[in-house]
């Protein structure tokens, strides 16, 4: 029998279980969309911060952005899944599937608040001006004037960011998450078909992040001609 790592046999014993990998990417992406929705709210609301006259505020939201775009998101899951349940202060133990959605979203958080802040600060100060003048609250001018302005600027780089999370949910294979890393890696260890196992999970995760790219490359496209029709 051919034993090569490549070899055809291993390939249709993988295909045989291939309900193992569809399970696993159904909880990353259920993780993904959910982490991705937290890290949307936390980037908007310390952009928000970051840019508002609040001093305190701004203090706060640019130590939030330091301290996890510094520190590894690995050391910020294993805070979660080992530290947590024993602090005596806390004491608080989460199923893994709720730390991959926090530690992740709250992680990407951190640099989706850079992407907003960036997008609010390159608005023209002059509508901050006008807007002020017609007696529009900051709250106002954020929600009707300068957001959705912003918007446009800072899809790409959001996509960048959403697509980097979804990568990013691998590491949830070391705390024992259920996703489509951890059961490949058991189904390969069980099985020693490490080729066609991890070939496969590659394929999911390049479908969906590669789709996420396509979609952006359009959507930048269909702004240069509408820039050029204007």
């Amino acid at each position: 029998m051919n034993n090569s790592p490549f070899a055809w046999w291993r390939w249709l014993d993988t295909f045989s279980e291939i309900d193992i990998f569809i399970q696993g990417f159904g909880y990353t992406l259920a993780v993904s969309i959910l982490a991705l929705i937290v890290a949307v709210v936390l980037g908007v609301f310390h952009a928000l911060m970051a840019t508002g006259k609040f001093v305190i505020l701004k203090v706060w939201a640019r130590a939030y952005v330091e301290f996890f775009q510094n520190t590894p998101l690995l050391i910020n899951l294993f805070f979660l899944y080992f530290v947590l349940p024993q602090a005596p202060i806390f004491g608080i133990t989460l199923d893994v599937f709720t730390i991959g959605v926090v530690g992740i979203g709250v992680y990407h958080g951190a640099y989706m608040s850079e992407v907003v802040r960036s997008g609010i600060q390159s608005i023209p100060k002059g509508q901050f001006e006008a807007s002020a003048s017609q007696g529009f609250s900051y709250a106002q001018q954020m929600l009707y004037i300068i957001l959705p302005q912003t918007i446009k600027i800072i899809l790409p780089p959001s996509t960048n960011q959403a697509v980097n999370l979804i990568k990013n949910t691998s590491v949830l294979a070391i705390i024992a998450g259920a996703e489509i890393m951890y059961r490949t890696d058991s189904y390969a260890q069980n099985t020693l078909n490490y080729a066609p196992a991890y070939i496969i999970a590659g394929s999911f995760y390049f479908a969906v992040c590669y789709s996420l790219s396509l979609l952006m490359r359009y959507y930048e496209e269909k702004l240069k001609k509408a820039h050029l029709v204007g």
